[in-house]
Parts: C-alpha cells; structure tokens; sequence
C-alpha cells in the first residue's frame, strides 16, 4: 500500500525521528461565536455535530434536551436548524424515537439530513420537509434490559446491519452508503444507496491497512473515495469505493507550539503528546472549487488545531488552539466546510458552533516546536 506520511515533527523540544520540516504555515482567520441566534429560552448543549446543507442552512446537533431523565442516560439530543443569517428556524425531528446520545449530522447532495445516533446505535435520514425517510440501526427495546454495550477483549464479531456506537456516515459518487461504527466494532459498513447492505470494511486493530481503532469520523470527495478518521491509530485510512479496499493513510505530524495547553487536565508530554496531536476528531472535505480542487479539513484535542490539506495528504497550513475565548476550541467534534475559507465547528467542550472565516491571503509562517 502506498502510504503518505507527512513527517516533520518536533513535540515539546523532543527530537522525533524523520525529516523535519523547517516552517509551519499558519492561517490567520476570524472566529464568530455568536454567529448563531438561539431563542432567549434555548441554549445549546454540547455541539457534536454541524453540517450545511445547499441553501447555506445550518443543522446543529447538540446534546440538548437533557433537562427530564436520570443522571446516567437521560436523552441528549436535538437537531436545531438555522438558516443562512444564523436565524433559528425549526427543531427537526423532535422527540424522535433515535435520539439518545448526538453524535453527528451531515447533508447529503439531495440536501436530505443524517443524524447518527450514538446512544441509540441508530442512523436516520430526513428529507427537506423534515420527514425521517431512511433508518439503519436499532436501538436496545425500552421492555428489555437495556443497558450499554459492554466492551469484551476480544470485541464481539458485528453483525450485518447492527452498530455499537456509530459514529459518522458518508457517500460514494454512485450514492452508497457509508456509516463508521465506530466505538466497539471499530469497521465501516457500507449500504447501497437504497440501503441494502454490502460489506463491512476493517476490522479491530493497531497498525495494518484497514485496522482501525475508534473510526470517529467519515467525509467524502467528489470521486467518492471514502476517507476514515482512524483517531485511535492518529491516522486517515482512504478506501477505494470500487474494490472495497484501504488503499493508502495520511498521517498529520505538525509540530506542537511549546507552550500548548490542553482544554483540560495535565499537558500531554512525549509520547502521549504525538498520541494525540494530528489524531483526527473530525474531518470534512469543501465542494470542488472552480478548478476542479477539493481541500481536506481535520481537526483534533490537543493541541486543539483544524489542520488544511490536499487531498493527497499534504498539509497546507493550521489554525487555533485550544481554550475558551473566539478563535479557540474546545474538542471540535464535526466540521463543516460549506467553501475553502468559509468553516463552522462544533465544540464539545464549549457548548457552541463558531463560524471560521479563513484569511489564506495573509498566511504567516511559524517556526513552533522548533
């Protein structure tokens, strides 16, 4: 297999094998948190998902509604929709049957919404009315014992059309269906666009092609070559819609600002600090531009960054860091990336979506970690 890896590393003044790139470029941008407009009686809960759809609307999953319940899993999910000024609009699919845990939300090109559910283990699609039109999953029945998928070593073998904690979903150029599932069976099961199933792709592992650890987020390009945030493993795997195949990885390897912090806890330091630098949270990739280029966006915790590549893996310049304020994050779980320097990120931590507005004209160059 070829394998891009993009090595240019130095963590914390700690010499790390490899080439070392002398410079890192940084993308000066505009950060808006209050882009979105909630009623004076709603706020959000944590944002785990973001997506845009063609008319510039804006679908927010956050794990709101969360008030009734116990402590241990109450209900924590909601789909809000904004339109393209940030006036909210509507709830979509309120008190569905799915919503347990949000995890994340995409448009596809019919501009029909996805929400996966990882609570629930439960995948639906609405159409632009708002109608749920597709569902993939099934949720522990209420008249059972239902409680949390325990974790085994060895993991139990998936079965066909079941998720243990799904994660994200995608599409190839012919309309299949792609769901990482993403937490226990750490695969991608793959749907024809009319649902029936196909194949599931990838299996528990550390290091080999198609072994992944946490599949935690899943994006397409206008080929319809399927790219897997294997964040467990701090690399992207690509697979090839035709032959079902993991055909290459990128890795990021940026170096880390010497004076990072994380959002909370201790500073990760050594290999703990290369465990999670580059580890891709969320990935998205824009529209085709007028040239035909597509740009690859990821993000991950520490120490805090969205990374922009080519499609190709190479890394093309880095933004933020961690902590509170605009500009800053707090565990990006999803992007958006509706045009190259337009971006919308859903922070975990910090219980709101920021609206990045890139700047690449004024890209400075940083010598960090050197």
């Amino acid at each position: 297999m070829k394998r891009i890896t993009l090595v240019f590393m130095a963590l914390l003044g700690t010499a790390v094998p490899g080439f070392a790139q002398p410079s890192v470029p940084e993308i000066p941008f505009d950060g808006n948190v209050t882009f979105l407009k909630l009623p004076a009686d709603m706020n959000f809960g944590e944002a785990s998902g973001v997506a845009v759809n063609s008319k510039g609307e804006i679908a927010v999953f956050s794990r709101g509604n969360s008030a009734n319940g116990p402590a241990y899993g109450a209900t924590a999910a909601q789909v809000l929709l904004f339109d393209k000024t940030g006036k909210f609009l509507h709830e979509v699919g309120k008190g569905l049957y799915a919503w347990s845990y949000a995890h994340t939300v995409r448009f596809d090109k019919d501009d029909n919404l996805w929400a996966v559910d990882k609570g629930s283990d439960m995948i639906v699609r609405f159409n632009p009315e708002g109608r749920v039109t597709m569902v993939f999953g099934r949720k522990k029945e209420a008249s059972d014992k239902a409680e949390p998928w325990e974790r085994v070593t060895p993991p139990r073998p998936p079965v066909n059309g079941q998720f243990r904690q799904p994660t994200d979903v995608a599409w190839d150029a012919d309309g299949n269906i792609y769901i990482s599932d993403g937490y226990i069976n750490s695969r991608v099961a793959k749907f024809t666009k009319d649902g029936d199933w196909v194949a599931s792709m990838g299996e528990p592992g550390r290091t080999k092609p198609g072994e992944l650890s946490t599949p935690h987020t899943i994006a397409n390009d206008a080929k319809g070559f399927i790219y897997v945030g294997d964040r467990g493993n701090r690399r992207i795997q690509v697979i090839d819609p035709k032959t079902n195949q993991f055909v290459r990885e990128i890795k990021i390897d940026v170096p880390i600002p010497p004076d990072a912090k994380p959002w909370m806890g201790a500073t990760p330091t050594g290999e703990q600090a290369v465990a999670q630098s580059g580890a891709p949270w969320a990935l998205c990739i824009t529209p085709p531009n007028t040239a035909g280029t597509q740009f690859l966006y990821s993000s991950d915790a520490f120490p805090g960054r969205v990374y922009k590549l080519s499609l190709d893996g190479k890394v093309l310049g880095v933004l933020g860091k961690s902590g509170h304020q605009a500009k800053q994050f707090g565990w990006i779980h999803e992007i958006a990336c509706p045009s190259e320097n337009e971006l919308y990120v859903a922070e975990l931590l910090n219980w709101r979506v920021q609206k990045l507005t890139l700047k690449p004209q004024a890209v400075k160059t940083s010598t960090a970690g050197q």
